[in-house]
């Protein structure tokens, strides 16, 4: 083969091999930390605030609201 071709060839394999190796430690270390952030959240667990009245309702006219504001955002843009 050309010696040209053969030296391509043995770049793209490094380089390949470089990215996959990088690939391959960035995701493991995605696992550790997960498994590590896993773990401090059941030492220390945040807590979470209560509303006064307990459950929060979604009522219809919230919906109505939110309609209104979505359709006269799309109007002010024209």
């Amino acid at each position: 083969m050309n010696e040209t071709l053969v030296q391509g060839i043995s770049v793209m394999c490094i380089g390949m091999g470089t990215v996959l190796a990088f690939l391959c430690i960035t995701i493991c270390s995605m696992f550790v930390m997960s498994n590590v952030v896993g773990k401090l959240n059941q030492i220390f667990p945040e807590v979470v605030p209560q509303a006064a009245g307990g459950k929060i309702r979604k009522t219809i006219s919230d919906d109505a609201e939110i309609a209104a504001a979505i359709v006269a955002a799309m109007f002010r843009g024209k």
